[in-house]
């Protein structure tokens, strides 16, 4: 009997302490409940707030739109305006003109009419050449050349959703390295390297490494944001072979391809100029290169300097391009990321033109801190007589203003009769002699001896236009709807 009673009393305490953990589950999952409906009214109001934040910004964005809308439309009209004002004017005058001749015709008195008959026909036929081929025709068409392309933007909106939260993000990709921007000059070399064109991981910052130019251990020589390092105090006449790679909070990425790259010999060579302009070999020279867009090579290198890619695949060399090259080569397109927002790019981003009539700016993807450069802009389209301007800036420079309104850009600025140099807003060196269609504007940047010069159609135009040059500078260029320029480098 006493067993029995020991057994069950057992089995009844274990089964007291499962109760006691299902009444303290009960409450836990009961406070569950009041948490999810305060958390559903947090999330809800958050979420609120951030697609009002869309909304809000589309507004914003639609009102900016209008109001360019708007300016057009009062372009057309005040175009329209004038032209019927002007129209009417000559047409008043033609019309009195007719009716004093018709009562000339009517005089009845031979010799006062012969008095002021040759008068009145060279009145006449002036008058009539007045309104010769082009003034009967409208200056403005009535069309809207605006077109609103709201694709993407509706494709990210239907595929915006809710992510998973508390996820870590991935390592980032491997940096490609940019062999247009990379060089080497004496005993330095400069690498330039980005993220992958679809990568959308974030990265916090890159470590460049060199191995110690005689095929040893990498090493070290960069750790940062920035995706440019130029490394001073190398080997002269080695070969060196740099990499790079990425890292977030999750990790460091798989190192880039490996680029190998020579060092001047050291040795003193005689300094190399390019005449003013620069010869049409450089058609030749850009065929040569097998990349299109940049290669920015020192003038008078001692000694080779050339590049290759290595991976396990295969070898891209240079050198058999470059062994030939002994003057300044400079090979670049515009910035689509610098420019303004008004700037349109098109062939492969060497041809700009713009859809605003103000003046905005677009500046090359390379900067130049050394040596003889020169590259040519050819004026595809020139309407209205605007007044494009050429040169050189600094990359903040102001990107809504003409070239040269601010310190950051040297420039000169032409139209249809003369041009100006202009640097700070200060204008100098009026010069006779304009563009037109198929005009080509050239600039020479020499840093080796700090000089800015331009031509128009291989003449220079004016004196040595700026002089003591020092920094880091990018060809730019300013213009309006009025003007498309194409760019020739190399």
């Amino acid at each position: 009997f006493f067993p029995l009673q020991s057994q069950l009393s057992q089995a009844l305490n274990g089964l007291s302490d499962r109760a006691k953990e299902a009444k303290e589950f009960l409450v836990q999952l009961r406070n569950m409940v009041q948490q999810i409906q305060e958390n559903s009214v947090e999330f809800e109001a958050c979420l609120v707030a951030q697609c009002d934040a869309l909304i809000d910004a589309l507004n914003r964005r639609k009102a900016q739109l209008l109001s360019r809308v708007n300016k057009e439309h009062e372009h057309k009209l005040k175009v329209v305006r004038d032209q019927i004002s002007h129209c009417t004017v000559k047409l008043r005058q033609t019309t009195g003109l007719m009716e004093y001749c018709l009562e000339v015709i009517k005089e009845n008195d031979p010799s006062g009419f012969l008095q002021i008959s040759d008068a009145l026909i060279r009145r006449v036929h002036l008058t009539e050449d007045q309104w010769g081929k082009g003034t009967l025709t409208p200056r403005m068409t009535t069309d809207f050349d605006l077109n609103l392309d709201n694709a993407p933007l509706l494709q990210s909106i239907h595929q915006l959703d809710f992510v998973q939260m508390k996820v870590s993000s991935p390592v980032p990709a491997p940096p490609i390295l940019q062999l247009e921007e990379c060089c080497t000059h004496n005993n330095s070399a400069t690498l330039s390297w980005k993220q992958p064109p679809l990568s959308t991981v974030q990265v916090e910052g890159y470590i460049l490494e060199l191995d110690d130019g005689n095929g040893g251990q990498f090493r070290e020589v960069y750790v940062g944001k920035e995706t440019m390092c130029t490394v001073d105090g190398l080997h002269f006449n080695s070969t060196y072979s740099a990499r790079v790679k990425a890292f977030n909070k999750s990790g460091v990425s798989p190192y880039s391809k490996t680029l190998v790259l020579q060092t001047s010999e050291d040795t003193q060579s005689e300094e190399q100029t390019l005449p003013f302009p620069v010869p049409l070999e450089r058609s030749q020279l850009r065929r040569m290169s097998p990349f299109s867009s940049t290669l920015n090579l020192q003038p008078s290198f001692s000694g080779r300097s050339y590049f290759e890619l290595r991976s396990s695949a295969h070898q891209l060399s240079l050198h058999s391009s470059l062994q030939s090259l002994n003057s300044a080569v400079a090979w670049f397109s515009f910035d689509p990321s610098s420019a303004h927002a008004d700037i349109i790019f098109s062939n492969d981003n060497l041809t700009v033109t713009c859809n605003s009539y103000d003046d905005r700016v677009v500046l090359g993807k390379t900067g130049f801190s050394k040596g003889l450069h020169y590259w040519e802009l050819s004026i595809d389209r020139y309407d209205n007589h605007p007044d494009p301007a050429f040169g050189v800036a600094r990359i903040d420079v102001l990107k809504d203003a003409m070239l040269g309104k601010d310190d950051k850009a040297w420039a000169m600025y032409v139209d249809n009769n003369r041009s100006w140099f202009m640097h700070n807003n200060s204008h100098t060196n009026r010069t006779e002699g304009g563009i037109t269609k198929g005009a080509t504007v050239g600039v020479l940047l020499d840093l080796t001896r700090r000089t800015l010069t331009f031509s128009i159609n291989e003449d220079q135009q004016g004196p040595v236009a700026f002089e003591n040059l020092e920094g880091l500078f990018f060809p730019a260029v300013s213009l309006n709807r009025n003007v498309q320029v194409q760019a020739w480098t190399g």
